[in-house]
């Protein structure tokens, strides 16, 4: 059991506490991004409810075949993630190994990720799924028409193999569904009708063994389900586990805390985070750049969009803020923060270096600018990781200022501004005008700091 995870020594804790029948109802799985939570959770979800002793990883009874396809009923996904990234990047494996049947696998499986937050369990009587439905349909019917495709190019295909465009025609009607639905269905908080939806669900008998209840980034949630989710963690139902994952463990209640039992997750050493891009994505051309975070570079790396281009994009959108609140001070005759100077200092010529001009000083420009060169954020995780790249770039321009000289309160503006960003993605606003509001509220933000004389 766990094979699949590798370098993370907790899974030996957590395989001892299933052997020795200690395992705990509710778990809290955290830890850094990438570092395998949600692939640890849904494989204890498979060994709960495997039919033979010992639930062998090779095992091939009904309830494991169905949980490796997470299509088994008595398995629930919920919260949000990226899903573009690893669906990206098992299609780019699948279609370097196609008579491989794990690079089918892995792909149709990180696609399954998604569609399993799309569960009537989860949206039932929610009018935006009418919406959904039809892409939701299409991504299914595609999923059908790629498993035939390939199953042509098996192993023992002979004559009439399919043309590589055939394959390769196939992966990308279901990427182009797979994204669309991400940006159109997928919120940035857990909805309290889902954490509801869910706890009616837990209560129903399982139809094998056990129910496994997953709730990634759990502390992304809207303040009801908080509560809502409270209710299930003080009586949780004697036939159901429940996992909730997080890279953010203080932003759990600590009532919710106390009621999980934890597994840490710990940052994996780059020598494992290669051997896992290697065995994994079967990617043995893949030459890291860096020493740390290989995995995350890696997958970001197959979306339009890479972080490279990205942080000089943050750099501007900071360098632009930070211009227009010194507009605003020089207007009134103020002085400017060091705050403001700090920002403007660093990240202006990280732009300028990128070929990304000099600061705008007009917000309207300023969206125009970030919307090209971040080719419209055409994948929706690629905007949320703008989003962490500012309070990247924008934490690095105030790193040097000491706390009296504004940067603790400023990070904090900066803070809440993104988390309101956050907040407009989740009800699906247009980019382009939560940019706008996003620089406006920061120029105003910056330039009051010390002294509020703009509203």
């Amino acid at each position: 059991m766990f094979e699949n995870i590798l370098g993370q020594p907790v899974i030996n804790l957590l395989a001892s506490d299933i052997a020795g029948g200690v395992l705990a109802p509710s778990m809290l799985f955290s830890g850094p991004p990438a570092s395998g939570k949600g692939s640890a959770a849904l494989e204890l979800g498979r060994i709960l409810s495997c039919e033979n002793s010992g639930a062998p990883w090779n095992c091939s009874c009904s309830a494991c075949a169905h949980h490796r396809l997470l299509l088994h009923p008595d398995l629930l996904l919920l919260g949000p993630r990226p899903f573009s990234e690893e669906t990206a990047a098992s299609a780019a494996a699948f279609l370097r190994n196609p008579r491989i049947a794990g690079a089918k696998f892995l792909f149709i499986r990180s696609v399954r990720k998604l569609l399993a937050r799309f569960s009537p369990v989860l949206w039932e009587d929610d009018p935006k799924i009418s919406k959904l439905n039809p892409l939701i349909q299409s991504l299914e019917e595609g999923l059908e028409e790629l498993d035939l495709t390939a199953a042509a190019n098996s192993d023992t295909a002979g004559e009439g193999d399919p043309d590589p465009e055939a394959l390769k025609k196939a992966v990308d009607s279901v990427l182009k569904d797979a994204y669309k639905l991400e940006a159109e269905g997928m919120g940035e908080l857990i909805p309290v009708a889902q954490i509801r939806r869910a706890a009616y669900w837990s209560r129903l008998a399982p139809q094998g063994k056990r129910k496994l209840l997953v709730i990634e980034n759990a502390d992304r949630m809207q303040d009801g389900a908080r509560n809502s989710l409270l209710k299930i963690l003080e009586e949780p139902p004697e036939t159901v586990s429940i996992v909730l994952t997080t890279a953010h463990h203080g932003g759990l209640l600590p009532t919710i805390l106390s009621r999980l039992r934890p597994y840490s997750f710990t940052r994996r050493d780059s020598d494992t985070e290669l051997k896992v891009i290697r065995q994994v994505f079967r990617d043995g051309a893949f030459t890291p750049a860096g020493k740390e975070g290989l995995i995350q570079t890696y997958l970001e790396s197959f979306l339009p969009v890479s972080g490279e281009t990205l942080y000089p994009l943050a750099a501007l959108f900071t360098a632009s803020v930070a211009r227009g609140a010194a507009l605003l001070l020089k207007r009134s005759g103020a002085p400017l923060s060091e705050a403001i100077v700090a920002l403007g200092k660093y990240s202006a010529p990280i732009a300028e270096a990128a070929g990304l001009g000099r600061p705008r000083e007009d917000t309207g420009g300023l969206v125009v600018a970030i919307m090209a060169g971040a080719d419209n954020f055409g994948i929706r995780s690629q905007f949320s990781r703008f989003l962490a790249l500012l309070l990247g770039v924008s934490g690095e321009s105030l790193k040097g200022l000491p706390p009296e000289g504004g940067s603790i309160a400023c990070r904090e503006i900066w803070r809440k501004a993104v988390q309101e960003a956050e907040i407009a993605l989740g009800t699906n606003l247009s980019v382009p005008l939560i940019l706008d509001q996003l620089a406006t509220e920061l120029r105003k933000a910056m330039a009051n700091y010390g002294s509020p004389l703009f509203t």
